[in-house]
């Protein structure tokens, strides 16, 4: 089948090859042939080698397609069912899970280790266990999420990561209030579906930051009430908030240089959500003294910072409700022959999502 393989971090290109096989096919395990995909700028991170990852390796985490065959002891899954792909399943046993936080749960990160591919030159791993850029991927049973009918592949694929990720950045990690003031810093795909989640939850004003000017103009389309470029913060700042800061400031670039804006753009006494995937060297600095005076929260957000699997069906609830627009956020679409279009659409950010149609 073919899959597009990145053969060592910190390179640029992928290489699409048709003689990969998805194996580790058996019990409890099922094998999906994948229809859509999104590109997330987690794949790329992990390409340069900013997100750990061994190679060589398929990347994509962000798909959905149809379940081709299922594993003895698979239950409440069949051969022909639509699914999306949940790259951080629960086991439902660890004390996260028991704790009721199920996104923390490392079950699904023990995958990345395990080859899900093989070609004649030897193993070949999946990005965070999966590895979507691929015809068809088999991983745990937990991985595939049944969806309805009426949900498209494309936009089940985004809501399998970036949507639910933004989206509940802002609803269940933040918590955002109504008539509150926000910024969101970085307004790709994920950045967008934070500036929907603030919109759904009442805040008054909302403010995108992005360097692209196409962004910051989708990002107005999306429910932004401003949109400004990186150096125009500090005026949209002192303009709003009376220089005091946003009640809610969100990262989503995953770099300490803008969480460190980040934090300076928030409130005494605000939020700082970094929702953000970043490097393992890179340090925010912050000292003991404004950690202490300013009192400003600093909450993480990983997938969402909730049940990834509520999430999901919430999310399928609002869009089917035009709640939240899923559709505009997939501005460019390629075939897996195109992936480095694809890639190259990311980096110069141009595309929110890209989706790889498979």
């Amino acid at each position: 089948m073919r899959a597009a393989v990145l053969h060592e971090i910190g390179q640029d290109k992928l290489e699409v090859l048709d003689d990969v096989e998805a194996v580790g096919f058996g019990p409890g395990k099922v094998r999906i042939r994948i229809r859509a995909t999104g590109l997330c700028h987690s794949d790329v991170s992990a390409m340069s080698g900013v997100l750990p990852q061994p190679a060589p390796f398929v990347p994509g985490h962000e798909g959905a397609g149809e379940i081709v065959d299922v594993g003895d002891g698979v239950t409440g899954l069949a051969p022909g069912q639509r699914v999306l792909l949940c790259w951080l399943p629960a086991c439902g046993s660890c004390p996260a899970c028991k704790r009721g936080q199920t996104h923390l749960c490392l079950a699904g990160f023990l995958n990345a280790g395990t080859p899900n591919f093989k070609r004649p030159g030897g193993d070949v791993f999946g990005f965070a266990g999966t590895g979507t850029f691929a015809e068809e991927v088999v991983v745990d049973a937990g991985c595939a999420v049944p969806i309805p009918d009426d949900v498209p592949f494309d936009i089940a694929a985004l809501i399998g990561c970036g949507v639910t990720t933004g989206l509940g950045a802002a609803i269940n990690t933040a918590k955002v209030e109504a008539g509150s003031s926000v910024a969101v810093i970085g307004c790709g795909g994920v950045g967008i579906s934070a500036i929907q989640g603030a919109r759904l939850q009442g805040a008054a004003q909302i403010v995108a930051v992005d360097p692209v000017e196409s962004r910051r103009e989708a990002a107005l389309r999306f429910g932004a009430t401003e949109a400004v470029a990186p150096d125009a913060l500090a005026d949209a700042k002192q303009r709003i908030t009376g220089g005091e800061g946003f009640d809610y400031v969100f990262e989503v670039v995953g770099r300490s240089a803008t969480a460190r804006t980040a934090y300076e753009t928030t409130r005494r006494g605000g939020t700082l959500c970094v929702v953000g995937a970043g490097a393992l060297d890179d340090f925010l600095q912050l000292n003991m003294f404004e950690l202490f005076f300013d009192e400003k929260r600093i909450l993480p957000s990983m997938y969402g910072g909730g049940d990834v699997l509520r999430s999901y069906e919430r999310a399928i609830a609002l869009w089917r409700a035009g709640r939240i627009d899923l559709a505009s956020l997939i501005t460019h679409r390629v075939p897996l022959a195109g992936i480095n279009e694809a890639l190259e659409q990311m980096r110069t950010g141009v595309a929110l999502r890209t989706c790889i149609e498979i």
